[in-house]
């Protein structure tokens, strides 16, 4: 009897409790070999590769790429031997049950011993982008989707969009001093437009409307109340400002829980200083044509912080419960602006890379995150991180601790101030600034300002960073 295993959502990283198949990279019924990329599948700011680990056919697949979010442990698709009996195969699928992992066996308990009976769901075929969840539920509900518009990605009808049809259109119940005239189909106004016809008596039949489409709008009843106002001296009439309604996405939604998680529950504190840029200013030039390569700012603050860091390991830690993670060598994370949202991939031993190797293997991972293909291992882990906005004027800001970090810096922009100089004389000089934030349980402030004392004198004489 030919072998049937479940293909199942995988669990990468103790944090994670769902994800997206994002595309099949083997179709259903064709055979793979042990190694062959089977899809891919997107968690919270990753897309990952997964492997086959041995031959087999994709027998059955469950789970449509592009569809929803899926929990950990549930079941994608049904891997078989060739030769495997299609009865075989489902009644796997019907008597598969999944792990408890917490998340999947809530979403798939078993089903009760004897469900009561239920009328068969009418089928709605169609070829508009439409989840399966929502689908089911437009069936069994009976909906007709044809006028129905999605909010999801291009339009594709999520189950909100179904759920939302069924309760119907909410019309709202004005209180107020006055009864509302009417609806008619004949007046097309705006309720408070409405409301304010009703209080001061006002006809909205032969009233002509100066909002969109010919909508009869507050600033037209009011007209009719109040006197003209002379010529050249019109007031100001606002029209309605009605919001555009744009939910978080699934990576927005990560990205708000662990900003809130940490800002509530680590004791930030913070550090402000500012260093003298000129110099490292001038040595990046003439190194960049030294060492052939084009190595950024950011890679320049970016190893001066990892030599800080190595001279000073009481900040480059990590915190997890009641215990501290000490390295001995700096693993720094950069917070990247990628499509998916904020990333942050790890440089590993920044501080034992040479500035050309830091600056390859930084545009490495900024590649990366912007085509979306950071793997899990580009992101784990991290013991210092560095935030620069420098770039886009922004002069300083305070940045929020990555967990289980102690600490982030981050960089403002290069400004030009006017200084006095030894002789009494003004000159000026550019300036970088530069805030620390840092977790109150792991580090003191004696230790994070001798941190950043080592940082400023790396950055104003920049010669230490070949050391």
């Amino acid at each position: 009897m030919a072998e049937i295993r479940p293909f199942c959502m995988p669990k990468w990283g103790i944090e994670m409790t769902e994800g997206t198949l994002a595309e099949w990279m083997v179709a259903e019924g064709e055979p793979f070999r042990r190694g062959q990329v089977l899809c891919l599948i997107e968690t919270a700011k990753i897309t990952n590769e997964v492997e086959a680990e041995a031959d087999g056919v994709l027998a059955r697949v469950l789970v449509p790429a592009g569809g929803e979010a899926q929990p950990v442990g549930a079941l994608l698709a049904v891997i078989a031997g060739e030769g495997a009996a299609p009865d075989a195969v489902e009644a796997f699928i019907a008597g598969f049950r999944p792990a408890e992992t917490g998340v999947a066996a809530k979403v798939a308990a078993p089903a009760p011993a004897t469900p009561a009976p239920a009328p068969a769901p009418r089928k709605i075929l169609t070829n508009r982008p439409i989840s399966p969840v929502a689908l089911k539920l437009a069936e069994a509900e009976g909906l007709d989707i044809a006028d129905l518009v999605g909010s999801g990605r291009a339009g594709r009808i999520t189950h909100q969009d179904v759920a939302q049809a069924l309760k119907g259109e909410a019309r709202p119940v004005l209180r107020g001093v006055a009864p509302l005239p009417e609806e008619s189909m004949a007046v097309f106004a705006s309720p408070l437009a409405r409301r304010l016809a009703a209080i001061h008596g006002v006809d909205l039949a032969g009233l002509a409307g100066t909002g969109p489409r010919g909508r009869i709008s507050r600033a037209d009843v009011l007209a009719r109340v109040q006197p003209a106002a002379p010529a050249g001296a019109a007031p100001f009439a606002a029209g309605e400002n009605p919001p555009e309604i744009v939910p978080f996405d699934r990576i927005r939604k990560i990205v708000a829980r662990r900003l809130t998680e940490a800002k509530q529950q680590i004791p930030h504190f913070y550090l402000r200083i500012s260093a003298r840029a000129d110099a490292l200013l001038a040595l990046r030039r003439t190194a960049n044509l030294v060492l052939a390569c084009k190595a950024s700012l950011n890679d320049y603050l970016v190893k001066a912080c990892a030599l800080a860091l190595v001279r000073h390991p009481e900040v480059n830690v990590q915190v997890h419960g009641e215990t501290l993670h000490r390295f001995a060598h700096a693993d720094i994370a950069i917070a990247v602006a990628s499509p998916a949202g904020l990333v942050t991939p790890v440089l590993r031993q920044a501080d034992r890379m040479r500035i050309d190797q830091l600056a390859a293997a930084s545009r490495a991972l900024i590649d990366k995150a912007q085509a979306g293909r950071l793997a899990m291992a580009d992101i784990e882990g991290g013991s210092f991180s560095v935030s620069n906005l420098g770039m886009m004027g922004v002069e300083s800001f305070d940045a929020i601790i990555n967990p289980p970090q102690a600490a982030i810096l981050a960089v403002g922009a290069v400004t030009r101030a006017a200084v006095e100089r030894s002789d009494g004389s003004i000159g000026f000089e550019s300036r970088i600034a530069l805030t620390l934030s840092v977790d109150h349980r792991a580090i003191d402030g004696a230790a994070g300002a001798a941190f950043l004392a080592t940082l400023k004198g790396l950055i104003e004489a920049p010669e230490g960073l070949f050391a």
